[in-house]
């Protein structure tokens, strides 16, 4: 979690993104690696097996981002949505507001399981602001 949280922070810094948004992402990264460590694994695999997996790249002047686990994944959607819903924690709570703080943190959130691998999937993006002396700034 730390690592992956580091490695974004330090491209997002290299290539000239904004601190804020840059401290957003890696906020909403952080969340998404608990929840993949806390709920995501697969213990039938033995020690050597993939607790997750962090993917990130830019689309344009947005920066994605997808956490998969290999853990049991989210309960089945109610009929009619298309995705489990999200209950906000308790102010108090110390567990439960991950997905909550990704949702505020990001412009565009996915919460699902992989088709039929089992495991969950979190991706989410934010479009990207650059400070002015950004080397990688979008023309």
């Amino acid at each position: 979690m730390p690592l992956a949280r580091r490695l974004l922070i330090g491209t997002m810094e290299t290539a000239g993104v904004d601190p804020d948004i840059s401290y957003d992402l890696s906020v909403a990264l952080s969340e998404a690696c608990a929840n993949a460590v806390e709920h995501g694994g697969d213990a039938g695999r033995g020690p050597g097996s993939e607790a997750y997996r962090v993917t990130a790249y830019l689309d344009g002047e947005t920066c994605r981002i997808e956490v998969a686990d290999a853990g049991p994944g989210f309960p089945a959607a109610p009929t009619g949505r298309s995705r489990p819903p999200i209950r906000p924690a308790h102010c108090d709570a110390e567990n439960g507001r991950g997905l909550c703080l990704i949702e505020e943190l990001a412009d565009h959130v996915h919460i699902g399981n992989k088709p039929g691998k089992g495991g969950a999937v979190v991706s989410f993006d934010k479009v990207l602001k650059w400070r002015s002396d950004a080397p990688l700034m979008a023309v």
